[in-house]
């Protein structure tokens, strides 16, 4: 009966469970009845007051989940007086237990021990003290009571071990389900960002020489050279614009198909991709030079590319903003690093502007320098566990970056 209830609370609703449960319990107590009154006489009155405390007891069992411990005392109070008075002594005692391990199964542990001892005290007393004469049940029933008592709290204690276990696991895997959506969405918003640092430094650099060399070009027509130097320097001009609207499209092409899982991938070498972007450079009228130290190797890819967007940014920001004629990039190989260090005789920033290690700044830079590029160039050296500064020399200034080989992701 008991493991009924508990199969029946954990399907249906704990309203349907508890009809349930009161009316099997209400049909076993009245069957059982009938039956031992049908083969035996009881005086109408006893009877009567048999069939009322009966009913008080399996109808509490209604509200045994709302009122635990009121319902296990009024099926104790009733069972009490039901055996006193009755004749026949059905099974009313069903109500008392199944009250008995709700109370357990709810929590209320104390409780449901302490009705335990005091049934099994109050049928001692009655066997002892009231019926010392003529006992009703012996010393072996008693025992048998003691142990089904106990049973009882032990199960429903059990049962409210189980569910609270069950409640735990439910919460951790929630838990677990909400970190890992979480988790997916700083990726996604990692993702985003990278591919927007990607985008502004294919996009910035290109559209910026683009936008050097058709100013240049509008500078010198503008003087009404002869025909032959006006279409000379136009012609220029356009395969410059040319080589370099092309290599932007290329490197797009190749961001957009890793984000369409496509084979083809963006440039992610400093040291293959380094002559085209000097060149680009030097086509705005920069004389840009490159030194290695260390001897050059192959690097990781995510480093790799790291190294080649900053050398890009570098180069933008001396082609835009820098009013520079010479520039030099330095690749230094060490053991577990590679070291960037671009340098230019252009302007410098305000006083006190400098991007500090791993300190982000924005206003103060050159003239018309919003300091994004610089950011994004830090973001990226920080992203690798490395560090990036970037402010005045005496000739000029200075982009310095560090990026460990072995990066540790943040």
């Amino acid at each position: 009966m008991v493991l009924l209830s508990s199969v029946c609370g954990g399907r249906l609703s704990s309203r349907a469970a508890d009809v349930a449960m009161t009316h099997l319990v209400t049909a076993v107590v009245v069957v059982s009845t009938l039956v031992q009154m049908a083969s035996g006489s009881e005086p109408p009155v006893r009877a009567a007051i048999s069939w009322v405390l009966i009913g008080i007891g399996c109808g509490a069992l209604y509200f045994r989940r709302r009122r635990p411990v009121t319902v296990a005392v009024i099926t104790l109070l009733a069972c009490g007086i039901y055996y006193p008075v009755s004749v026949t002594d059905g099974p009313a005692l069903a109500a008392f237990a199944l009250a008995l391990y709700t109370l357990a199964a709810e929590g209320h542990f104390t409780v449901s021990v302490a009705l335990a001892a005091a049934t099994l005290l109050a049928v001692g007393f009655g066997e002892v003290v009231i019926n010392s004469g003529h006992r009703q049940i012996d010393d072996v029933s008693v025992a048998m009571l003691a142990g089904w008592l106990i049973s009882l709290v032990a199960i429903g204690r059990a049962q409210r071990t189980r569910l609270a276990y069950l409640h735990e696991a439910e919460q951790r895997a929630l838990a677990a389900e909400r970190e890992q959506e979480a988790r997916a969405r700083q990726s996604a918003t990692e993702e985003r960002l990278r591919i927007a640092r990607e985008l502004h430094d294919i996009l910035g650099h290109s559209i910026s020489l683009i936008n050097v060399q058709s100013s240049a070009t509008l500078h010198r027509l503008s003087k009404k050279p002869e025909p032959p130097v006006a279409l000379a320097a136009a012609e220029d001009t356009l395969k410059a614009v040319k080589a370099t609207s092309k290599e932007a499209l290329r490197e797009l092409r190749g961001t957009l198909g890793v984000l369409g899982q496509a084979d083809e991938a963006a440039p992610t070498a400093p040291t293959s991709g380094l002559d085209r972007l000097t060149e680009r450079a030097r086509s705005t009228g920069i004389a840009v030079r490159v030194r290695t130290e260390g001897g050059s190797r192959p690097l990781p890819p995510p480093v790799d590319l790291a190294a080649y967007r900053i050398v890009q940014e570098s180069l933008t920001n001396i082609t835009r903003h820098a009013d520079a004629r010479s520039a030099l990039v330095t690749i230094a190989y060490g053991a577990t690093d590679v070291r960037l260090r671009i340098d230019d005789d252009g302007q410098g920033v305000d006083e006190g502007a400098a991007l500090r290690p791993n300190v982000l700044t924005g206003a103060g830079s050159r003239p018309g320098l919003s300091g994004s590029g610089i950011r994004g160039m830090a973001e990226r050296a920080k992203a690798f566990g490395g560090e990036l500064t970037a402010g005045n020399t005496a000739d000029g200034f200075r982009v310095e970056a560090r990026l460990p080989i072995e990066p540790s992701l943040s």
